[in-house]
């Protein structure tokens, strides 16, 4: 009876240990690598909080999002909010450069290193706003 007992707990033990080392491990790449997905959709310009999908977005420290324009018209993922002082401040695509989201297919990423709630608008179209929640 006691080597029954003993075989159980091991076994219970082993598993244990092997599910709390998945979870570190899938916590470890989850934080290091997932890209989380953003559309700018289509018709965005004429739009408010539905102009970027999904909204409001959820991730955790250390994610990356990628926003995707995939409207016919120009617009930028701008942090903060429209006319403060710390608009663009952590995060920009700009209105020119590489990371400018000029035309339908363009991306912009921006990693996320710290938790809180981070507010973004389109400063082409400043009805088109955002937020993005980290954990």
């Amino acid at each position: 009876m006691v080597d029954k007992q003993v075989y159980l707990a091991a076994s219970l033990f082993v598993i244990l240990s092997v599910i709390a080392i998945g979870a570190i491990l899938d916590n470890t790449v989850f934080a290091q690598g997932d890209k989380i997905q953003v559309s700018i959709v289509p018709g965005s310009s004429t739009l408010t909080d539905n102009a970027y999908s999904p909204n409001p977005v959820e991730v955790t420290v250390g994610q990356t999002v990628v926003w995707t324009n995939n409207d016919s018209a120009f617009h930028t993922v701008t942090s903060g909010t429209i006319g403060a002082a710390d608009a663009g401040k952590a995060f920009d695509s700009g209105l020119a450069g590489p990371t400018a989201l000029t035309n339908k297919g363009k991306t912009f990423e921006h990693t996320f290193d710290t938790a809180g709630d981070f507010p973004y608008f389109c400063t082409l179209h400043p009805a088109m706003t955002g937020i993005v929640m980290v954990k």
